[in-house]
């Protein structure tokens, strides 16, 4: 019996995490139909998905304006003014940093998945590469560091950013994506 209720529950948790965290999302980007004038709203306003698709079109059109050289212009002239604001001002820098570094065509926010001794020498957990140390940082430092991202199971979003000396961090033959498939998972997904 206990068997039957412990299967039941791997095959509905994660269609119900997923299911819920869609839900989410969709209701939220949803709010974007506060923009459109009341008049040009269907009658139901309740279509799910419709402020999805707008939101999906917004971010699209943003793309193709700001994708020469009038659009250029003119977000530099809003991140002027953005950075004249004192509190926006560091928030925004902060969060636009992020995001180019990890939406940009490079791609270099994580560089290879790595095993580190986390969190004493004893254990290992895999890390991402993010780096090398500021400047500043390094001439603290005696030997060679390296920067890494250590992502917490199941939620990778939150995490502990630290330097390693480069001699205790075993490079591993695994991509980022299987990694985090491996530490989202608590270490049930094996990567092949």
């Amino acid at each position: 019996m206990r068997k039957y209720f412990i299967t039941g529950l791997l095959v509905l948790v994660p269609l119900a995490i997923t299911a819920w965290v869609l839900n989410l999302v969709i209701s939220t980007m949803d709010q974007s139909l506060l923009l459109i004038p009341e008049k040009w709203l269907p009658k139901d306003r309740r279509i799910s998905g419709l402020g999805t698709i707008l939101t999906v079109l917004i971010v699209f059109l943003t793309g193709l304006l700001t994708n020469n050289l009038v659009g250029n212009f003119l977000i530099r002239q809003w991140e002027k003014l953005l950075h004249r604001i004192p509190v926006v001002s560091s928030l925004y820098g902060s969060v636009k940093q992020v995001s180019d570094t990890l939406f940009s065509d490079s791609g270099n926010a994580f560089r290879k998945a790595v095993l580190v001794p986390y969190p004493h020498a004893g254990s290992r957990t895999i890390a991402f590469l993010t780096g090398a140390p500021a400047t500043e940082v390094q001439k603290h430092l005696d030997d060679e560091f390296i920067s890494v991202y250590v992502p917490t199971t199941p939620n990778p979003t939150s995490g502990f950013f630290l330097m390693f000396p480069k001699k205790d961090v075993i490079e591993l033959d695994m991509s980022v994506d299987a990694a985090l498939k491996y530490i989202v998972s608590m270490g049930v997904v094996v990567p092949e």
